[in-house]
């Protein structure tokens, strides 16, 4: 069975691999988690999943091939009437045995028991006979009889390992759904590095200890200055014409980023950037940056990333004068492979699909230009183009 659940896990295109299937079937053996479902559920996500973008697919998967199913393995199955008898004393109140015997006796209790294993199909909960969860059966969990006892019921319950995959709780993480900040953010704090820097202020609590056990007992404080975000980023945002359908991608994607790194700086152009960009769209007439000031101005450590379609005339980005806000003295494609020359680290976002690309005069050139560091504006894109900023 478990076999065919790997090739299912495969077939629902997830990256697992024969070495974790081989870690599941050693924790099973050794018995790391009960035989229930939901203790499988989150073994198997552990062991066979290494990438929480992909935790709502392995829930989908794992719906779909345990739908119905309530225990890895038959609870029908001959089990030894000691081991039951043993596992009910321990689980058993003081009160619980005085109710036992107004059904009986603990003999007649079992028989019962016994009886109900072989006469049950299927998972039940809810009712007055059965054994399952809720209800008013003296077998079982969750539920109320004052004659009864319970089975495998641990505190208080109410979250389960089938909740989580009915819910999909994991869904925004998925690397193919729709863009939002929370994703986006999960997605950028791989980019950050930390480090520490400035006045130690902050207590250092291993050198602390460490050097009060050295010093005989005696306190001896030990500070650190605080970690850091030491990441640098540059934003450069495509705004108006064909980029007013993706507004809200990218509001989200700014968003996220100003939460995410300390020191991001952004800035605006139209198309493609020529001699000067803006940081205000009310003021970019007037309050322009010119680009050779950004190329003085940030060290080649700083990341460079644009947002934008690409897509424009070709003539926009190979002749001078092909911007249609202004006369600019040279070729867009310059100013393109100035700054592609002087930051180490450049990617381009694009939040058309990838699929239309090769159809696009100007996203080709763009893409000669920058070389394969253009990525769709999706959470899978957006984990790539990280990727390709820390290498």
């Amino acid at each position: 069975m478990l076999i065919d659940f790997f090739l299912h896990l495969k077939s629902a295109r997830l990256p697992v691999s024969t070495r974790e299937f081989l870690t599941l079937l050693e924790g099973l053996e050794k018995n790391v988690v009960s035989l229930s479902l939901d203790d499988f559920y989150h073994l198997a996500r552990t062991t066979l999943i290494k990438d929480e973008a992909q935790f709502d697919r392995y829930d989908l998967a794992f719906a779909t091939y345990f739908k119905g199913v309530g225990a890895v393995f038959d609870i029908r199955a001959e089990i030894p009437e000691e081991w039951l008898r043993k596992e009910f004393e321990r689980l058993l109140t003081e009160e619980d045995r005085k109710k036992i015997e107004a059904l009986g006796g603990w003999d007649t209790l079992m028989e019962t028991f016994k009886k109900r294993l072989e006469e049950q199909k299927e998972r039940h909960a809810g009712g007055s006979k059965w054994i399952g969860t809720g209800g008013t059966s003296p077998f079982g969990a969750y539920g109320y009889n004052p004659e009864g006892i319970r089975i495998g019921q641990q505190g208080r319950g109410a979250r389960s390992a089938v909740k989580v995959w009915d819910e999909r709780s994991f869904r925004n993480l998925d690397g193919d759904v729709e863009l939002n900040t929370r994703n986006l953010k999960v997605a950028l704090r791989k980019l950050r590095r930390f480090a520490r820097e400035g006045v130690p202020e902050e207590l250092d609590m291993e050198g602390t200890i460490e050097g009060t056990a050295r010093n005989a007992g005696w306190l001896d404080l030990h500070l650190v200055p605080e970690r850091r975000n030491r990441v640098k980023v540059l934003l450069f945002l495509d705004v108006g014409g064909s980029m007013d359908p993706h507004v809200r991608v990218c509001e989200e994607l700014f968003s996220a980023a100003t939460t995410e790194f300390r020191h991001l700086e952004y800035f605006y152009f139209h198309n493609c950037v020529y001699d000067h960009v803006w940081r205000d769209n009310a003021r970019r007439r007037h309050g322009r940056v010119p680009v050779w000031d950004i190329l003085h101005k940030y060290g080649s450590d700083w990341k460079l990333i644009f947002v934008g379609d690409a897509a424009m005339s070709p003539y926009e980005l190979l002749q001078a004068g092909g911007s249609v806000e202004y006369m600019n003295d040279e070729p867009g494609a310059a100013w393109l492979k100035r700054l592609a020359d002087h930051f180490r680290r450049v990617i381009w976002w694009n939040p058309e699909p990838a699929r239309g690309w090769e159809y696009t005069r100007s996203t080709q050139i763009v893409l000669q230009l920058l070389g394969p560091r253009m990525f769709p504006l999706t959470l899978d894109g957006v984990a790539r183009g990280i990727d390709a900023l820390r290498h």
